[in-house]
């Protein structure tokens, strides 16, 4: 399986390392040179874990991480250059999952980040559960919950927003939705997508802003990072 990482890294030649790396054990990188940049790609794609360095331009490591840690619980290693144990206990309590210090080891930092994704998907597992944009999906009931209150989908609606779910922040395109919701030997057109994804809005009401059109792209689900 292919995981997406961000990196958010000042240092341009070590993003570029890193990349290499990281690409190089087939895995997709996004890169960030600040912390700006980074909540940014946070809050329009979707990735399995995120290295941040806490020294960074217009918005540092640790604001970053507070700001994502509101409503995303995304595997993340701090990368820095410093030691002082202050910080390290500063990026805990604000959600960190693990610290690596500069100069690292790229097949040690390349462990860390797997290790803590393979733990986050048996989390989603064990619990049975998966959370998004104040949605929660009971993987075990096929069931849909809102503040607490059940909402009762199709099993097409419900298969659609569970795959929106899985890719939360990437835009997938209404063929893909087809495939994976329809299967290959479906007759019918994209339309199906557009009207199922309406009836699905519908009923997620006041959530429904979480389903959003790309134009003549698709679709994708987005929970909103501060």
């Amino acid at each position: 399986m292919s995981y997406r990482i961000l990196i958010a890294e000042d240092d341009e030649r070590l993003r570029e390392i890193v990349t290499d790396y990281f690409s190089s054990k087939n895995t997709e990188v996004c890169q960030a040179a600040d912390g700006e940049e980074a909540l940014e790609a946070l809050r329009e794609e979707r990735f399995d874990a995120v290295l941040l360095d806490i020294m960074m331009p217009r918005l540092n490591g640790l604001a970053v991480l507070q700001a994502v840690r509101k409503n995303n619980d995304v595997p993340l290693i701090i990368l820095t250059a410093l030691s002082d144990e202050e910080d390290k206990l500063k990026g805990y309590e604000l959600g960190a999952d693990d610290y690596v210090t500069k100069p690292f080891s790229l097949s040690v930092l390349y462990a860390k980040t797997m290790a803590l994704i393979r733990r986050n998907e048996r989390k989603v597992l064990s619990s049975g559960q998966l959370i998004a944009g104040g949605i929660t999906l009971d993987l075990l009931e096929k069931s849909v919950r809102i503040s607490g209150r059940e909402i009762r989908l199709t099993p097409k609606e419900y298969a659609l927003l569970l795959y929106l779910m899985q890719n939360k922040g990437q835009v997938l395109s209404r063929e893909a939705l087809l495939v994976h919701c329809w299967g290959y030997d479906y007759d019918g057109d994209e339309r199906s997508v557009d009207t199922h994804i309406k009836r699905l809005r519908e009923k997620l009401q006041d959530k429904a802003s979480c389903i959003q059109t790309v134009i003549k792209s698709g679709y994708r689900f987005k929970e909103d990072i501060p």
